[in-house]
């Protein structure tokens, strides 16, 4: 390799790595910036004159003792996550096979289909929570947890449907077809073969689901009214903003608490949503 070709190597290999460095601290800013505001004191919070990047003032652990201690923080976690991993589910056992079923399903019936089962998630949730809590009510759900996981599949099913439709249809029919001439059924076929290669279409069902709980605010805010009911995304607005006052340390620090396991997850499984899952499968 001559001088020329050395000096481009490095060039392109410096350019590649200025582009991932900056991406990277692009997406890890608003963590950066919410672990600093969790212990920042109040005093060098509201001062403008200090560096809003770094500790102007020692760090203190009041923003998470008001969380956790004037607040139901935790037992908020526990209702987001209760519900979250119920909607997951429903979510899982109705998609997966309606996803699969459309997908197989020939002619331009399947297609659409298809298209309606996403119209339906376009529609503002506004329009639908005066209706919906009308049928929450008759149930006697109101004020439970149990409406929402009434309630949230009713726009995570459409949605997931339809995504799971594009990895099924990625699938090629030939897998299917040489796992039945092995003797596996339909639905043996299905568990075996297309499963695992749409493990990747799955886990961001999963995560979609569960970040749609976490942040969803209309209908927790309509269905539920006891405190101890409440979701993170109904609790923390409700308790840490006073008017016009903002516990922004603490407001900071439940934000942060709530979006970690979500960012693990996605940051584990990544490498599963950009793989190329059925490339060189058939040959």
């Amino acid at each position: 390799m001559g001088p020329l070709a050395r000096l481009k190597y490095w060039a392109a290999d410096r350019a590649h790595f200025a582009i991932v460095l900056a991406f990277s601290i692009f997406s890890a800013f608003p963590f950066y910036w919410m672990i600093i505001t969790t212990f920042k004191r109040n005093s060098d919070l509201i001062n403008r004159d200090n560096n809003p990047f770094i500790f102007n003032e020692p760090p203190t652990l009041e923003h998470l003792r008001v969380l956790f201690h004037d607040t139901l923080y935790g037992i908020w976690l526990w209702n987001t996550a209760f519900v979250g991993v119920l909607v997951v589910g429903i979510t899982l056992i109705l998609a997966v096979p309606a996803g699969y079923a459309l997908a197989r399903l020939s002619g331009r019936w399947g297609e659409h289909l298809g298209i309606g089962i996403f119209l339906t998630y376009l529609v503002p949730p506004t329009l639908l929570f005066i209706p919906l809590s009308k049928v929450v009510v008759g149930l006697g759900l109101q004020d439970s947890l149990w409406s929402l996981v009434l309630v949230y599949p009713s726009f995570t099913v459409p949605f997931s449907t339809w995504l799971l439709m594009g990895f099924f249809k990625a699938i090629p029919r030939d897998l299917e077809e040489a796992a039945m001439i092995d003797g596996y059924s339909r639905l043996g076929a299905f568990a075996k073969i297309v499963m695992p290669i749409s493990i990747a279409g799955i886990l961001t069902v999963v995560i979609f689901s569960f970040t749609l709980v976490m942040q969803e605010f209309v209908y927790a805010l309509t269905f539920i009214s006891p405190v101890k009911q409440y979701t993170v995304s109904v609790g923390v607005p409700t308790f840490l903003v006073h008017g016009d006052v903002y516990f922004w340390g603490s407001l900071m620090a439940g934000c942060f608490i709530a979006s970690v396991p979500i960012a693990i997850v996605y940051n584990f499984f990544v490498d599963r949503f950009i793989a190329g899952f059925t490339v060189g499968a058939v040959k």
